[in-house]
């Protein structure tokens, strides 16, 4: 036998091993119960990463022990859903755009844990019905909705009216989080790559009156948007304007 055999032999047993390393540290942290091994250890495998890789602190999500609830927070990049869910205790369902639903490499890991994708350019009452189904069946739907990733000190735009109609038709509670503290603030897959401080705060469960309840909006708004500006300072100029440099993160 050559020597070529032998370290593909090797690198077959250190493989496994890596393997068998992961599969026991997932095991050992992972809260959440996906229906399955191989999604409950790369739960756990994910907590391990927020919290060691992005130092992540977080308040657990006051989600029911059981029922439908919706999770609303604010957008800052494409490293929130795994920091999310790694503050739950129970699994998560986003929606997310089509167009990152759409990415090959990653579609069947969003078709895999749930993901429910929304067309913003078109109609979004198949994502709608989705969600409003899933709540039904008792699961927690996640909503970002200022609509697309928003860097602080961004010109203000009205939150979706759509959370509070979805919870509304659902009857369901609408569990307000902020995340911050991310440092790849305005990237989407790179950001899972530049460590962080991160840091979740949830608020408490909010009740909807009907879908016109502007009061509950309202404060959803004034919640996930509280104090994240200070923590993107150097982003800003002296008149509280959005740098260039800030605008082309990619």
């Amino acid at each position: 036998m050559d020597g070529s055999f032998w370290l593909i032999a090797f690198l077959l047993v250190v493989l496994a091993g890596v393997i068998w390393k992961l599969k026991q540290i997932g095991g050992r942290h992972g809260k959440a119960d996906w229906g399955g091994p191989f999604l409950n250890n790369l739960d756990g495998l994910m907590r391990v990463f927020c919290v060691r890789f992005h130092r992540m602190k977080h308040e657990p999500l006051p989600v029911p022990q059981a029922g439908g609830a919706i999770v609303a927070a604010n957008h800052l990049s494409g490293l929130d859903p795994i920091l999310l869910s790694a503050a739950s205790r129970r699994p998560l369902r986003f929606v997310i755009a089509t167009e990152q639903y759409k990415r090959p490499v990653l579609r069947w890991f969003y078709d895999l844990i749930g993901c429910i994708p929304v067309d913003r350019t078109g109609s979004p009452d198949r994502a709608f019905y989705s969600a409003r189904r899933a709540l039904a069946e008792g699961e927690i739907v996640v909503l970002f909705p200022q609509g697309s990733i928003r860097m602080p000190g961004a010109a203000r735009k009205p939150l979706k009216r759509g959370v509070i109609a979805l919870a509304a038709m659902a009857r369901v509670p609408i569990i307000p989080v902020r995340i911050s503290g991310v440092a790849g603030a305005g990237r989407i897959v790179s950001a899972l790559f530049i460590r962080s401080r991160a840091r979740i705060h949830a608020g408490a469960p909010l009740e909807v009156s009907d879908s016109r309840d502007k009061r509950t909006l309202l404060a959803i708004e004034e919640f996930i948007t509280r104090g994240v500006y200070q923590d993107y300072r150097e982003y800003f100029d002296a008149d509280g304007k959005l740098r260039n440099r800030a605008r082309n993160r990619g």
